[in-house]
């Protein structure tokens, strides 16, 4: 398993899906995942910091596993059958330490809110083709701002500009 963080957030236009790009920490090679709009909300939601008056679901998932005494230890991609993704939440009880499946989308929102690390399977990682005209993540489309940095509008625009070419060549 290899550490990844929540690199960007993207719109696949083709399909109109969002996608999530996960990138190893300390490397180059990412892993996209595709996932729905209301899950792509949250994890933007918890980029920039954005809090609600009321909680959201993965703010529940929060304070469930933190009320009943358990912190989570870490968020691992497990696998890719028919391309869905697999992931489970690794939370440390008095216990012992619970598996539970969810979804990787779910997984991301909560890991962010809890400070959690994330981890994916080193098959699942794939480098960026820097001969393809792939565009670099680093400067696709926002000026170079991560997440933390654009403006709820430069967000949206950037998100509206990307395209599957974008992330690389890879295998699902």
């Amino acid at each position: 398993m290899v550490e990844v963080f929540v690199e960007k957030l993207g719109l696949d236009s083709s399909t109109n899906s969002h996608v999530v790009i996960l990138r190893e920490k300390g490397g180059t090679r990412i892993l996209p995942i595709w996932i729905g709009q209301p899950e792509a909300d949250s994890i933007v939601m918890e980029m920039k910091s954005v809090r609600r008056e009321r909680p959201l679901t993965h703010d529940l998932c929060k304070s469930l596993i933190v009320g009943l005494g358990g912190s989570l230890r870490r968020v691992q991609i497990t696998k890719v059958q028919k391309s869905t993704y697999y992931a489970e939440l690794h939370v440390v009880r008095a216990d012992g330490v619970v598996h539970i499946d969810a979804r990787p989308s779910d997984s991301i929102a909560i890991a962010l809110r809890m400070s959690a690390p994330i981890f994916a399977p080193e098959a699942l990682l794939t480098s960026m083709a820097e001969d393809d005209g792939a565009e670099d993540f680093s400067s696709a489309g926002a000026g170079g701002l991560s997440p933390e940095e654009l403006t709820s509008d430069q967000l949206k625009a950037y998100l509206e500009t990307l395209r599957p070419e974008d992330f690389g060549k890879f295998n699902l």
